[in-house]
């Protein structure tokens, strides 16, 4: 088995000439470039997920911290199964750097954790935002008036 990284594998392939035909060396180059470049998307091999630092949304409050208590609640009592289950997918989720451990000393503000089921057995894993939603600022998109929408 090879220590180098699925996507470097599949770069040397290329490299090899099983790349299409159609494209000039020029573009293969550049394909490859483009491919080294943002290596870290690729979800390849025994990388579930590509690593895509994206935009945070942001959310604002109608409150201030201290938070009201509806809003810092502890995670709902769950069977021993369940609770291995969220536990796998947790470390499924650290494995792939989705998420990380925090510092004793950082602040956390987070939702309670929640094992969905279906009745083929199947299960994911998903947070409590009903709560959230309560204390949400609405986004406003204004709106013209029925009338001038029709009319124009």
């Amino acid at each position: 088995m090879s220590n180098q990284h699925p996507l470097e594998e599949l770069i040397n392939k290329f490299k090899e000439g099983q790349l299409n035909a159609n494209l000039t060396s020029k573009q293969k180059l550049s394909l490859l470039k483009i491919l080294r470049k943002n290596r870290p998307a690729f979800a390849i091999g025994e990388e579930p997920l590509g690593n895509i630092r994206s935009r945070d949304v942001e959310l604002y409050l109608d409150v201030e911290r201290p938070y009201p208590p509806i809003l810092r609640k502890p995670p709902y009592p769950e069977s021993l199964e369940t609770r291995k289950e969220i536990e796998k997918y947790i470390n499924e989720l650290l494995d792939m750097d989705v998420i990380r451990k925090i510092g004793h000393n950082e602040v956390v503000e987070s939702t309670t954790p929640v094992l969905i089921t279906w009745n083929d057995g199947e299960s994911r894993l998903g947070r409590d935002f009903r709560a959230l939603n309560n204390y949400t600022k609405a986004d406003r998109y204004p709106r013209q008036a029925g009338k001038s929408q029709i009319h124009n």
